[in-house]
């Protein structure tokens, strides 16, 4: 069976200030190019179609033309949601729309009932585990402590006893949005960490054939067996060195696994320039890069005049500019930002009060801290799907 792994579509999202619904519309065209092209039998989508809880219509539009051409193909789409989409909104249907082949899994309970497809060789079982906020979900899954793997582990628990149950050699697939240990992430996804903690370990995941991750934005392999397809286009300078592609996946008979990446068209190069501003004006070597968007960083002693305007002359895409004057560590007027740049707000704040109190807290109190940054960040969660 041939899958074409997809994910972090972000319907809805721009770069910095240009508008990129006409770059994903080309994307969705690409994609239903290539399930055509490449005898595609399945896709799989894994999560976080949407950039936020309540997109914008011309973002709905659009995913709205991506299920009916999908559907067109006769080609069966499993799509799970991400910690950007409001499962609710995104599964609104579902019953209806799976009769057309698209297969939206956005409800936790479901995490052990697959799409169950057929090649000549057998049964493919597909599981559908969206994005599972621990907070949330853990009543459901009977979990003591609201925690990514925790949560994660009993949602596979559910996988691996509805697969025992199933005819032998059946195969399966798990899609997940979430952050496994050994991924590297960009500027450019949410923060989910709970109680301190981000990742998971991959042996979660042990006792499938394939799991289709989404999530982090850069297409990376962590096994054979599973991979991230990282985002179609850019949403960070971050991912400046990132080649957007999909993967396309070969599970064989006996459930072996050979994939293959397909480049995505991406509207514009990105480039970072760094240096003062007539360097990144004269040096010849950066003509290939006038095309480009540009997010450029100067280092000049002292700001210079309309820095933005001369920038735009020769790179008439830049569309970030930051300052970072070449200063000795020691230097007093080094930035508060570049200070507190790669910290987390954990850190941060054990700092602050390492700073007022002359010691840093305790095991206890960063305990309480933790629950703290948890407790907003779900609150958060919980006020945009409720919107």
């Amino acid at each position: 069976m041939r899958l074409l792994h997809t994910s972090d579509w972000h319907l809805g999202r721009s770069f910095h200030r240009v508008d990129m619904l006409g770059a994903q519309a080309a994307f969705v065209t690409h994609l239903v190019t290539t399930v055509r092209e490449h005898a595609v039998d399945a896709v799989v989508v894994a999560g976080d179609v949407y950039d936020r809880a309540v997109p914008p219509l011309a973002a709905v539009e659009l995913f709205d033309d991506a299920l009916h051409r999908l559907a067109g193909l006769g080609v069966p789409t499993v799509m799970i949601s991400g910690n950007h989409d409001s499962a609710r909104r995104l599964g609104v249907g579902a019953g209806l729309i799976g009769r057309a082949g698209i297969h939206l899994r956005t409800e936790p309970s479901a995490c052990g009932t697959p799409v169950v497809l057929a090649d000549t060789f057998g049964d493919v079982a597909l599981y559908g585990l969206p994005y599972l906020e621990p907070a949330l979900v853990k009543g459901e899954f009977g979990v003591a402590k609201a925690g990514h793997e925790t949560v994660l582990a009993a949602a596979m628990e559910r996988v691996r006893a509805d697969l025992a149950t199933r005819p032998a050699g059946t195969r399966s697939v798990v899609l997940a949005h979430a952050f496994v240990t050994g991924g590297e992430p960009s500027d450019s996804e949410r923060d989910i960490t709970v109680g301190g903690v981000a990742a998971v370990p991959a042996g979660v995941f042990d006792g499938v054939d394939y799991v289709a991750l989404g999530h982090l934005h850069g297409c990376q392999t962590l096994t054979d067996r599973i991979r991230y397809s990282g985002s179609p286009l850019p949403y960070s300078f971050s991912e400046t060195a990132h080649r957007k592609t999909m993967w396309l996946v070969d599970l064989g008979a006996d459930g072996s696994v050979t994939a293959e990446r397909v480049d995505c068209p991406v509207p514009r190069a990105l480039a970072r320039l760094r240096g003062t501003l007539e360097e990144l004006l004269a040096d010849p070597e950066l003509t290939r890069h006038e095309d480009a968007w540009v997010e450029a960083t100067l280092t000049d002693a002292v700001r210079p005049a309309d820095p933005m305007a001369r920038l735009l002359e020769r790179f008439p895409h830049t569309l970030s500019l930051a300052f970072d004057p070449e200063r000795a560590p020691d230097d007093p007027e080094v930035s508060y930002a570049k200070r507190l740049a790669g910290r987390s707000d954990q850190q941060i704040a054990e700092d602050f009060v390492a700073h007022v109190r002359g010691a840093g807290p305790d095991t206890s109190e960063q305990g309480v801290l933790r629950d703290a940054f948890d407790a907003v960040r779900v609150d958060e969660t919980v006020r945009e799907v409720a919107r």
